[in-house]
């Protein structure tokens, strides 16, 4: 019931925003006839859409994983992981981001945030109690390693950009459609709807396939980034560990998978659709390294 309150809660946003933002650009009344009015109204409502979830990205992560932030760390392994994170976030470069504890039995952990100075760095319940204390150095050094890359940021830029093509093809498409096969020179009728419907379902799928190869890449450079601040050989530990835990169903949210360290493991054509590479990709990448 949260996650379809938060869904229905960021849309409304991106209908105000995208509503306001084309009044002040005097793009309100679209005419596909006009391709700059079409590309300007496909990008506002494009980028709108991935800029709203990046600025609320914290909140929303920590209301769908029922992540605690520690704000007073009131254990002993809360100071630790508290001071660890400190001690990677200044190795890194960049601010300290708050931390955070999320009850789940699966081993994982997520970074998320609209700067890499205000981020949020948060490990499962049961990667605490399984993994050893270099190995979940290890996870958290990767998930500082996207904060430190911008990586966020970056995923939000290529979505945008995506939503705004994926947009702006498929009302060219229904226009053509709707022109040469229904013969409506009177404006938008039913064949455009439909249309223009079908090929945003169909764009988004090869486009889905663009954004996930970039997620790969990503994991790549964060697990390089965590070998460079918890060591070679623990990163590798750490996803080693992860592999003998791969049976299990993952229990992150579909909007957290892209920046957990694990998601779940999918073969064939499935495959271009993976937000990660497989682990032992991962793992034969870092010994390659060195």
């Amino acid at each position: 019931m949260m996650r379809i309150a938060l869904f229905l809660a960021t849309n409304l946003a991106v209908l105000i925003i995208a509503s306001i933002t084309l009044k002040l650009l005097g793009v309100d009344r679209l005419t596909d006839t006009d391709l700059t009015t079409l590309l300007i109204f496909c990008a506002v409502i494009g980028f709108s859409g991935s800029f709203i979830s990046l600025f609320l990205s914290k909140w929303m992560a920590k209301k769908s994983t029922g992540t605690q932030v520690i704000d007073q760390p009131r254990t002993h392994h809360e100071q630790w992981l508290v001071a660890t994170v400190q001690r990677l976030a200044r190795d890194a470069g960049i601010g300290m981001p708050e931390v955070g504890i999320f009850p789940a039995y699966e081993s994982n952990a997520f970074a998320t945030g609209w700067n890499r100075n205000n981020s949020l760095v948060a490990v499962s319940q049961g990667l605490l109690e399984r993994f050893s204390r270099e190995e979940v150095e290890a996870v958290l050094a990767h998930e500082i390693g996207h904060v430190a890359n911008g990586d966020m940021v970056t995923m939000t830029l290529i979505q945008g950009v995506v939503n705004t093509f994926v947009m702006f093809f498929a009302r060219i498409f229904g226009s053509f459609v709707d022109k040469a096969i229904f013969k409506n020179e009177d404006g938008p009728g039913i064949g455009y709807f439909v249309a223009t419907i079908f090929a945003e379902l169909v764009l988004g799928i090869l486009a889905s396939i663009i954004v996930m190869w970039f997620s790969r890449w990503r994991e790549f450079r964060a697990d390089a980034a965590g070998a460079n601040l918890a060591g070679t050989g623990a990163m590798i530990g750490a996803l080693r560990r992860l592999q003998a835990e791969s049976g299990r169903e993952s229990e992150m949210p579909a909007t957290l998978s892209a920046f957990a360290i694990s998601a779940g493991l999918k073969t064939g054509l499935a495959g271009l659709f993976m937000s990660h590479p497989p682990l032992e990709v991962r793992i034969a990448a870092l010994q390659q390294r060195g």
